[in-house]
């Protein structure tokens, strides 16, 4: 039971790393990426360099986190969509004061909105890092 929760303990914690990464990612979007390219083609570029930072920092982390069997990532990386989500709708309804329709644009895939890529990848991270990791470092 200990190691369970330890686990969760830590995934909540590189959780929390990946937001403040996202977080740091996001201004500079704006700041840098948005008066070049407009503010959604900019969002839909960040969605691939943010995943490229995710994949990154999961590689690097998930060792940390101790688990290896397939459930538990995937569980860690359920839990990683799940917080992420939620974080991401409340960041911009309650903080920015974004509209239902400017936070649904960005999951139309219909529409270019490619935050549904994004997520997958969040989700699948652990999974991916765990194996990479386990090709390069076990051998």
């Amino acid at each position: 039971m200990m190691r369970n929760l330890t686990a969760v303990f830590r995934a909540f914690i590189v959780w929390l790393v990946l937001m403040w990464v996202e977080v740091v990612h996001g201004t500079l979007r704006t700041i840098i990426l948005a008066p070049r390219v407009g503010d959604f083609c900019a969002r839909q570029i960040a969605v691939f360099t943010g995943s490229l930072l995710i994949l990154v920092i999961s590689f690097f982390m998930i060792g940390w986190v101790a688990v290896v069997r397939t459930r538990s990532l995937i569980m860690v990386g359920l839990l990683w969509l799940v917080l992420t989500v939620t974080f991401e709708l409340g960041l911009g309804l309650l903080v920015f004061g974004y509209s239902w329709e400017r936070m649904a644009s960005d999951y139309n895939i219909v529409r270019g909105g490619l935050m549904p890529i994004g997520l997958a990848v969040l989700f699948f991270s652990p999974l991916i890092a765990s194996r990479l990791r386990a090709r390069l470092f076990v051998r």
